[in-house]
């Protein structure tokens, strides 16, 4: 009780009373609707959100804002009086719920048990239905919702935005900072451009990879949707690694999103869809598992039961689906490595791992990348100050809210270098951008890998080169 008390103190705020919530706050009285009847916030999990504010002192959007209606516990306040009818879903509330980066670091802290992460995912879902956005919101969603999940889209942009790197325009665009000015969303969507190289212009990888040596397992590998453009070497060091501990490695090339943005975000329809597409594309297939390698795509894999529960012809196969998921750091430290490991460097190298928030709070995997990650001989890991707390890349997040995901990716790149490690290792593309981004405005040169591209070095015996 004690964080709550100190977190109250500190911000001047007190708990909301729902009742006459409306009569303090008539700027939100409107004839605008509420929730609909379609799987609204369910009263049963606001009902068991017992006000104490643990939740307060980890979540990100209040540490922030400093505003009790940007907190866990203000949005489920918000949530019952929309379902009471005692405040409608307008300009004035809707603004609070897009202000939570879905980190679910207040499931993890609540001890109450609270289900934050169901309630957030309803509501989400509710003001995509029901709340009308303004136009340059609605223009910078459509742009990320029907390209993004789209590989085959986004591919034939990568060659203007190699020309756009190569020559140098990208750099004038940053300097001038006019883009920020006139477009702050489409500017943040730029900051976090990654290098457009020649493998992004490729998928070099078989559908059938045979292990090394005996093998041990079948797994499924999924590919992603950032993650295969602008991250295929971190795939293919996944296969490299899984195949030299004895995993054949099948990868379907149906398979297309995985639904993790639109899911995040409230497109009910097609994450739908698309959770039924990753469904059919490994369908038939006998797999001990089904391998990802990014925390985002994970948690919204394994939480196919939930996005299909009420599709009778798949909430069965997608309940199966789901419990074959496996984080590929997950699935290694269960199953062991085989093969021999080599130093990185002559000596001893410091990593600092940073943990992707759906990969500990949405998955509660924090051991296992550690434990890999401490094999590898000559290895010290090193934590930083508030590692559970997000860089503020959370999915699109970084895009839709760019002033506190700065704040946010400012704080985690100060408490990252502050450990004096001399590299990181990030296992989510979203936050791997994010916190290359704020390196590169605090003028700091790190190397930043993915843990499996650490353990594809180790087992090559390929030696890191010191910045």
């Amino acid at each position: 009780m004690q964080t709550s008390e100190k977190s109250l103190e500190n911000s001047n705020l007190k708990p909301i009373n729902p009742g006459n919530f409306l009569a303090q706050n008539p700027h939100l009285q409107s004839d605008l609707p509420g929730f609909d009847a379609k799987n609204p916030p369910a009263p049963k999990l606001i009902d068991t959100c017992v006000h104490c504010g643990f939740c307060l002192s980890t979540c990100p959007s209040y540490r922030v804002l400093g505003k009790e209606m940007d907190s866990p516990r203000g949005r489920i306040y918000l949530m019952d009086a929309i379902n009471e009818g005692d405040a409608p879903l307008n300009q004035a509330t809707a603004p609070h719920f897009d202000t939570c980066l879905g980190c679910l670091a207040c499931v993890t802290t609540c001890p109450s048990g609270v289900q934050y992460d169901r309630l957030i995912s309803a509501t989400r879902h509710q003001l995509d239905r029901n709340y009308q956005r303004n136009l340059p919101d609605r223009f910078i969603r459509a742009l990320i919702f029907n390209l993004f999940p789209y590989p085959h889209r986004l591919r034939p942009l990568l060659a203007p935005l190699f020309i756009y790197q190569k020559l140098g325009v990208q750099k004038l665009v940053r300097a001038t900072g006019l883009l920020k000015k006139v477009f702050p969303r489409l500017a943040a969507m730029e900051s976090i451009l990654p290098p457009i190289s020649v493998e992004s212009f490729r998928d070099n990888l078989p559908t059938v990879i045979p292990p090394r040596g005996e093998k041990r397992y079948r797994v499924g590998m999924i590919l992603g949707c950032v993650q295969r453009l602008f991250f295929s070497p971190v795939n293919e060091a996944t296969v490299r690694v899984l195949t030299a501990n004895g995993c054949e490695v099948v990868i379907p090339k149906s398979q297309g999103c995985c639904a993790a943005l639109p899911e995040h975000q409230g497109q009910t329809e097609q994450a739908k869809i698309m959770a039924r597409q990753m469904i059919d594309s490994f369908a038939d297939i006998e797999l001990d598992a089904i391998i990802i390698n990014a925390a985002g795509c994970g948690h919204t894999l394994k939480e196919y039961g939930h996005i299909l529960a009420d599709d009778l012809e798949y909430q069965e196969s997608a309940k199966a689906f789901a419990e074959k998921v496996k984080d590929v750091q997950e699935f290694l430290a269960k199953v062991g490595l085989t093969a021999q490991l080599f130093p990185l460097i002559e000596g001893e190298l410091t990593i600092v791992y940073q943990d992707a928030c759906h990969l500990l709070h949405g998955q509660k995997i924090s051991l296992p990348p550690r434990q890999l990650l401490q094999q590898i001989p000559g290895v010290k890991l090193k934590e930083p100050l508030d590692a559970a707390l997000c860089c503020g890349s959370a999915g699109v997040y970084n895009m839709l809210q760019p002033e506190i995901a700065d704040e946010l990716g400012q704080q985690k790149v100060e408490n990252l270098l502050n450990t004096g490690a001399e590299l990181i290792a990030s296992a989510n593309p979203g936050c791997s951008l994010q916190i290359k981004k704020h390196l590169e405005l605090q003028g700091k040169q790190i190397t930043l890998m993915h843990p499996i591209e650490l353990l594809d070095y180790s087992i090559q015996g390929i030696k890191l080169q010191k910045k």
